[in-house]
């Protein structure tokens, strides 16, 4: 076997390593919640013409979604709460957890909701909390999947469908 040959074969074989590694981690993030089918809907719309459309929609919504944590941290500082703002915020961020399959920031929103409907500010910072807690872990975990998904690209393979 030549040289060249040789390292077409290992190239080969990385490539299809980094494409099981990828499979098994997208798949890990639907086993634990993190994702639902509608994220798999958001992939199929994307194609050769736009081939960073998941990382630019994900993208926006991790600005959107950070904004309105802040907005929803500073008016459960205030004083007196305004619970219209609170639920007005927590359902714009439930909304488009959903939009992109983010599952269970949108769940953790649902209960947050809950609190904010029955005028809870304690129910409300705890709710709070657990949204940061699994935005944080799906921004985490979303951009992991897309540097698995840039490294199986780089290393010339195509993105499993």
């Amino acid at each position: 076997m030549s040289a060249v040959e040789l390292e077409s074969e290992t190239m080969a074989d990385g490539v299809s390593q980094l494409q099981k590694q990828l499979v098994d981690y997208t798949a890990s993030l639907f086993d634990e919640a993190f994702l639902d089918e509608q994220f798999n809907q958001l992939q199929q719309l994307q194609d050769e013409n736009n081939p960073d459309f998941v990382v630019e929609v994900v993208s926006l919504f991790f600005k959107d979604s950070e904004r309105l944590v802040d907005e929803l941290t500073k008016a459960l500082d205030q004083q007196t709460v305004d619970f219209k703002l609170v639920d007005k915020n927590v359902h714009q961020l439930k909304g488009s957890s959903s939009s992109i399959g983010v599952q269970r920031v949108q769940r953790a929103c649902i209960a947050f909701r809950d609190c904010s409907e029955e005028q809870n500010v304690e129910g409300c910072l705890k709710s709070l909390q657990h949204v940061k807690h699994e935005y944080s872990l799906v921004k985490n975990k979303l951009e992991t999947l897309f540097k698995l998904q840039k490294q199986l690209l780089a290393a010339g393979g195509p993105l499993p469908r």
